[in-house]
């Protein structure tokens, strides 16, 4: 097993679906349970012993930075991505940061989501270009992305969901030019070539893409 050395928390995205709440607030920076989204996966990054964190970011960017600094209070070593306008979609904004990233496998996770598998432990199996952690479909994503059988991960047909956190070895983004782009694409590349592995996370997940999900994620670390 190929355990990554570094991390990246994907934080470009406008949140269209949270306006107004992201209309001055980047939406990694929205409140729940008395800590901004993304500094909830920083807490847990570093207890899971990363040091090395990447964030990316296009829309109102340098609140974020003004927010986490360098990193040190959080136990870990910040450093940043910035995106063009419109940011570069996942795919792209990772390519942008591979030389951040380092030469091994890394973990990355989306910033506007919030779950509690545990980070320590994932990795790659030799061969692998990915590994992604998957849940059962929300009501707001039935339709799923992706299939899990007996470890494998493939494209068709869908059955669950990613929930956003994956580990990636650089090398599965060969070929690729700056730019935007998807990561979906080269995933299920990958997924043809028998190169994909996964699991099924049955604990809590959420996607915080409207404020009624904020909401209700409030409500439920709350105790409410």
């Amino acid at each position: 097993m190929r355990a990554p050395q570094r991390a990246m928390i994907l934080a470009a995205g406008r949140g269209e679906r949270m306006r107004p709440l992201t209309d001055s607030r980047p939406k990694p920076l929205l409140e729940v349970g008395g800590r901004s989204l993304i500094e909830h996966h920083l807490d847990r990054l570093a207890a899971a012993g990363f040091t090395d964190v990447v964030i990316n970011h296009a829309w109102l960017g340098a609140q974020i930075e003004a927010a986490l600094g360098d990193g040190r209070r959080y136990g870990v070593r910040l450093r940043y991505s910035p995106e063009v306008a419109g940011g570069l979609e996942t795919g792209g904004g990772i390519f942008q940061a591979l030389p951040l990233l380092g030469a091994m496998p890394f973990l990355v996770v989306n910033g506007d989501t919030w779950l509690d598998h545990p980070l320590r432990g994932l990795g790659l199996a030799a061969g692998d270009l990915a590994h992604l952690v998957l849940v059962d479909n929300p009501p707001h994503h039935a339709a799923g992305d992706f299939r899990l059988r007996a470890g494998r991960v493939l494209a068709a047909p869908p059955a669950l969901t990613f929930s956003g956190l994956g580990v990636y070895d650089p090398a599965l983004f060969a070929g690729c030019r700056p730019g935007r782009f998807p990561l979906a694409p080269l995933l299920r590349e990958a997924m043809a070539a028998g190169r994909v592995s996964g699991e099924h996370h049955r604990g809590a997940w959420t996607d915080v893409g409207t404020p009624a999900r904020l909401a209700a994620l409030q409500a439920r670390l709350s105790g409410a």
